[in-house]
């Protein structure tokens, strides 16, 4: 069982920074992404950013450029640097960590998530 706990989360005026953090359980395998998401009430999950345990990273349009996701791989730790914050940035930020096996997922778990609020 893999253990999620988020944390960084708060409330920043419009054009602020943050950085969210992940501490994870150790990962014993190579076929990880790790990944950050953020839900509004009435909407649905997305993805945010995403790191692999090979080192690829992907980010959702609307951050790109604002939001770098890194990793902390002998601390087990998953960051989320977010710099010029916008309203529209305000969510509940999951940390995600998916394993596959052979190209197919088999494991997905999720942390409770962090409260991020941006002010205008």
């Amino acid at each position: 069982q893999v253990q999620l706990v988020e944390s960084g989360g708060g409330l920043v005026q419009s054009g602020g920074s943050l950085r969210l953090s992940c501490s994870h359980s150790k990962i014993r395998y190579n076929d990880v992404v790790l990944g950050w998401y953020r839900q509004t009430p009435g909407k649905q999950r997305e993805l945010v950013a995403s790191l692999s345990t090979g080192g690829t990273t992907t980010y959702t349009d609307p951050v790109k450029g604002r939001f770098t996701v890194s990793r902390n791989g002998a601390e087990n730790t998953l960051f989320l640097r977010m710099d010029a914050l916008k309203p529209e940035d305000s969510a509940r930020y999951y940390c995600n960590l998916k394993f596959y096996r052979s190209g197919a997922l088999f494991r997905d778990y999720w942390g409770q998530g962090t409260q991020v609020t941006v002010s205008s």
